[in-house]
């Protein structure tokens, strides 16, 4: 591959955002490369039902759904390179990007690394995962209608789950280190009131229970010491998401949690650079809102292109 060949796009993580904006941007007749590290659809990828994306009436499996949008990006004619993103100089011009398979060019990028979920870090963790470990409460608390979960957290995140959680399962024991939450106090009250939501202060989660799937937790008290079972049919861990940005520090102004600040336009403080998905500061993240940033990531990509030729 000629090194030297400048694209109008680059677009960096190939999940629901990075491949909408790559389709946008193809049919837009922009010259655009997608790299991506591990598989089409990224941490969608993980989730081996959802239900929540539109035009799917019985659910789609993530890894498929990652697929048919790298395909359909592809069929216009976007490039995929799966390579590892080592450094980004978004300064240049054009802007380089220096990978495991080389170094590329562009006009403009496209940051759609995504944020992954914060683990407990505790034995079989990963094991259990998607067998009654879960870590989105939109994507996977319709699995657990009218059973008992738990969720771990105690910030807004944490609180806003519990609430969902407590309108589909029967019983929903919200797990926290402290004696109080961080939540912010508009959602004390809700809490409080719903009659289905359980409170377990001063407690981590030691070890989870189950074989092939997870049939309860232990916890330890942080100010005793003592250890006690709880028997439940899911734990949510909502222990807050890390954005993977590290290549950006510097470069991009990022916020006190390390999202790249970027508004509804996408548009981040550096002319021709755009953050979508996960990774930029906003309200909601989930797979139809990261495809939504794509879309208008093109849309003004494809304006800065035409305004600097």
């Amino acid at each position: 591959m000629n090194m030297e060949h400048i694209y109008d796009m680059i677009v960096i993580g190939g999940g629901p955002g990075g491949y909408t904006a790559a389709l946008y941007a193809t049919r837009a007749g922009l010259d655009t490369l997608v790299l991506e590290k591990l598989s089409a659809g990224g941490q969608m990828a993980q989730t081996t039902q959802i239900d929540n994306y539109p035009g799917f009436e019985e659910g789609i499996d993530g890894f498929e759904l990652g697929e048919k949008m790298q395909a359909g990006a592809e069929r216009f004619g976007a490039k995929t390179e799966l390579a590892e993103v080592q450094a980004v100089h978004v300064m240049e011009n054009p802007k380089r990007v220096e990978t495991s398979e080389g170094v590329f060019f562009a006009k403009t990028i496209v940051i759609a690394t995504g944020a992954d979920h914060r683990s407990l870090g505790v034995e079989r963790e990963t094991q259990l995962t998607g067998r009654g470990v879960a870590y989105c409460a939109a994507c996977d608390g319709m699995s657990f209608k009218g059973k008992t979960v738990a969720i771990v957290g105690g910030g807004n995140s944490a609180a806003a789950d519990a609430l969902l959680l407590s309108r589909i399962c029967q019983k929903v024991i919200l797990i926290h280190r402290r004696d109080s939450l961080r939540a912010t106090k508009i959602y004390h009250a809700p809490l409080m009131q719903a009659g289905n939501i359980e409170f377990r202060w001063n407690s981590t989660v030691e070890q989870l229970l189950g074989d092939e799937r997870l049939s309860g937790v232990r916890l330890r008290d942080t100010v005793t010491g003592e250890t006690t079972d709880l028997t439940v049919d899911g734990l949510f861990v909502s222990i807050g998401r890390a954005p993977e940005t590290a290549l950006f520090a510097g470069q991009i102004a990022l916020d006190n949690s390390g999202y790249i600040i970027a508004d509804e336009s996408t548009r981040t403080g550096v002319p021709g650079v755009f953050a979508v998905g996960d990774v930029r500061t906003k309200a909601v993240r989930q797979v139809i809102t990261a495809a939504a940033d794509g879309a208008v990531a093109a849309y003004y990509a494809e304006q800065y292109l035409t305004e600097n030729g």
